[in-house]
């Protein structure tokens, strides 16, 4: 089929402008023919002039043409020709428009050589759907990366779905299609229609959709995102002047759709305007210095917790519209909380509207299916070594801080990137070129990811979540590292727990729990997580793997916490932990703050988190010195037998440290050795076994008591001190006087 009119009809043709729109005659040039295709109309009228000459229909399926002379035009005319239809439809419908087909290509050649070489960082500024005004015609700009597609179409409610419309431009070899469809403003839902070289159909989101409809309902929605007015400035100074490897970092974690929903409706998610009046509250109370969001980009399932990702510059509909979230950020930033973002570049699922086989081969997932696929989860892998898949994902992380203001990324599952082996077993995975299991360019991509994003915006915070032992993932890409700022420390939060799960008797037998992460934690830049990941599915909250009875459990869990803020590395924990929720997080439901009246050890746990944070804060030898070996010294680690470590963690100033002592056993320990780095008194600046927070208030509740030191050396330490340790507690000296 070789009639360019006849593949107008059917839909086969990949470039419409060689019929619709304006076109001379060949063997006439006096001529002039103007044609449209509206099978939906009954009659097509041409508006040019002040003139209206009705169309000619000349195939019954809905093409239409006006013939005319070309001094029949006035310079005003000339291409690109300004004029319209009065289109009225088989319903008695009547509508004018102008002619999509009557403009010329509207992204520079620059960007589309830039994308396919993989450095157009502002990608989003130029793909996906776009408001403008072209020639005082206003409408919006569709751009779509579909390169081995016959045919692309802008299909909506505009045009009743249907591809034979709104038929995109190819534009060449860079593999991207355009149209621009005047009237379409914002709110217009969309979706683009595929016609692939084995001539099916596919019915595919945008990519680049801004916002899109709530779920189980899948087209993309026509959003500006540039209309809220921010003021944030304050915040961003502070943080281009302040770095955040030797300042306080605490994070607080939260899934959005779970910290608390409609309290009038529980299946109704809140929206970020409306937690912006409870969540920042509750983080500033609690003194956390930042929050940290499960993914808040568009998925089709709840279940997922956002780490299934169909629409990555999209924010999810399920809580609210885009300027919801800025306004959220914007509020966090004037309360001096920051914000990170869980983000998913490892893997996106199977779902047939989203980016999977986009345009009917493996565009964006790697071809071969044992680097394309992960079988521990189902999904897709992207192909990082194709230039436009890693610009996509580089200009995605680059929207999410430019558009939304957002502070830091923790780039979610790591580890399934950099080796080729990730869940797979031997047959099922493909050697790299030198017979290794590293994916060279998975590892490429993280180097160039993180080099863009820390020359554009060298404040940022960009944490990778990373369970093995692969060197320097927060070394720069420069010295042979893969350039994120920090790590999370998965072996410490492993051992931990493990630990603190054990019943006290026999934790003796497992004291290296405690102490092994010190033989790597200066090895990178750690944050010590408490994560999501550690209360769900079976592996119960954090309250309920602690044994003992209810006071126990309870001294257990402060003691955890307090371990937490005092061991080096940052500080993560997940929503519910700051109060004990008992039950497993469910994405579903909200947590469990009914608790918090029903019995008063809840409140006093949370009391206890914001005196943590309080106490780490007022506090720089708990973080200046956070990845510095000598930032830290062991008092004594080998008190296996009553279950007892001690240490000490130093500022910069000259006798700036404290002292950490922590008793993981039920028992009061009575004139305890303890030492010390310094021959000065020591004060209390913090006891988890007060009964303000919970504890039994025997030893601890005498605020800011002194103890001094001996000058005799004892373990590790030139002095030391006795002092009496409650059961299943933490003490934290501070120096009060030298001597």
């Amino acid at each position: 089929m070789n009639d360019p009119t006849e593949k107008i009809i059917t839909g086969d043709y990949h470039d419409p402008f060689e019929v619709l729109g304006v076109h001379f005659d060949r063997n006439n040039n006096n001529l002039v023919y103007i044609r449209t295709f509206q099978p939906h109309a009954r009659q097509v009228s041409l508006l040019i002039e002040g003139r209206e000459v009705k169309m000619r229909l000349t195939r019954k399926q809905g093409l239409f043409e006006a013939e005319m002379h070309k001094e029949e035009l006035t310079d005003s005319e000339l291409p690109p020709f300004n004029y319209q239809y009065r289109i009225t439809y088989i319903d008695g419908t009547i509508e004018l428009r102008n002619d999509p087909y009557r403009f010329l290509p509207q992204l520079d050649r620059r960007d589309s050589y830039l994308f396919n070489f993989g450095t157009n960082y502002k990608l989003y500024d130029h793909m996906g759907a776009h408001l403008t005004i072209i020639g005082n015609v206003s409408g919006t700009v569709f751009r779509v990366w579909a390169p081995a597609a016959c045919r692309v179409s802008v299909i909506g409610p505009f045009n009743s779905w249907d591809g034979r419309v709104h038929a995109c431009r190819s534009l060449g070899s860079s593999g991207i299609w355009e149209l621009f469809i005047p009237g379409i403003t914002e709110n217009e839902l969309y979706k683009y229609e595929i016609k692939t070289k084995n001539n099916n159909i596919l019915i595919k989101s945008d990519p680049f959709q801004f916002y899109g409809e709530m779920r189980p309902n899948t087209a993309s929605i026509v959003r500006n995102l540039s209309r809220y007015q921010w003021n944030d400035q304050e915040w961003r100074q502070y943080t281009s002047t302040v770095s955040p490897y030797t300042n306080p970092l605490s994070i607080y974690e939260v899934h959005p759709g779970s910290w608390q929903r409609d309290p009038s409706n529980p299946d109704r998610f809140l929206t970020f305007r409306e937690l912006a009046d409870t969540l920042i509250p509750h983080v500033k109370k609690l003194g956390f210095t930042h929050i940290e969001f499960l993914p808040v980009m568009e998925h089709p399932l709840d279940e997922s917790w956002g780490y299934q990702v169909t629409g990555p510059f999209s924010l999810s509909s399920r809580y609210g519209v885009p300027e919801d979230f800025m306004y959220f950020i914007d509020q966090c930033h004037q309360n001096m909380i920051g914000v990170i973002l869980d983000w998913v570049p490892a893997h996106f699922p199977r779902d047939s509207h989203s980016l999977a086989q986009f345009d009917g081969t493996p565009l964006f997932e790697h071809e071969d299916p044992r680097k394309g696929e992960n079988p521990e989860w189902g999904t897709f892998v992207y192909d990082y070594g194709r230039k436009e898949v890693s610009n996509y994902l580089i200009s995605n992380a680059l929207f999410w801080i430019e558009k939304y203001h957002i502070d830091g990324f923790r780039v979610d599952a790591v580890s399934s990137l950099l080796y080729l082996d990730y869940a797979r077993k031997e047959g099922e995975w493909v050697a790299n070129q030198y017979g290794g299991r590293e994916n060279l360019d998975a590892i490429e991509f993280l180097r160039h990811l993180n080099s863009i994003l820390f020359d554009k915006h060298p404040d940022i915070l960009m944490i990778a979540e990373e369970s093995t032992s692969f060197y320097g993932v927060s070394k720069p890409a420069n010295i042979g590292g893969l350039g994120f700022g920090f790590k999370w420390n998965m072996g410490w939060m492993n051992d931990t727990l493990d630990y603190f799960c054990k019943d006290p008797f026999y934790r003796k037998f497992y004291h290296n729990n405690l102490t092994f992460s010190l033989m790597y934690t200066f090895s990178e830049n750690f944050i010590l997580p408490l994560s999501h990941d550690e209360v769900v599915h079976g592996k119960r909250s954090l309250i309920s793997k602690m044994p003992g009875d209810i006071w126990q459990k309870f001294a257990n869990l402060r003691l955890l916490l307090a371990l937490l803020w005092c061991h080096p590395g940052k500080k993560l924990l997940f929503m519910g932990g700051e109060f004990g929720q008992f039950s497993e997080w469910y994405c579903k439901r909200s947590l469990d703050w009914h608790l918090l009246e029903e019995n008063v050890l809840h409140s006093q746990l949370m009391g206890f988190v914001g005196k943590l944070n309080q106490v780490y804060r007022e506090n720089p030898a708990m973080w200046e010195r956070d990845f510095d070996e000598k930032g830290f010294m062991w008092l004594d680690f080998e008190d296996r037998q009553n279950s007892v470590i001690s240490f000490a963690r130093f500022g910069n100033r000259a006798h700036d440290h404290i002292v950490c002592v922590l008793n993981f056993t039920p028992q009061t320990l009575y004139d305890y050795k303890v030492g010390l780095p310094e021959n000065c008194d020591y004060a209390e600046i913090l006891c988890s076994d007060v009964s303000e927070y919970g504890g039994s208030g025997g030893i601890c509740d005498g605020a800011g008591k002194i103890h001094s030191s001996i000058a005799e050396p004892f373990s590790q330490a030139g002095y030391h001190t006795q002092l009496t340790v409650p059961p299943l507690a933490a003490l934290v000296l501070k120096p009060v006087t030298s001597r």
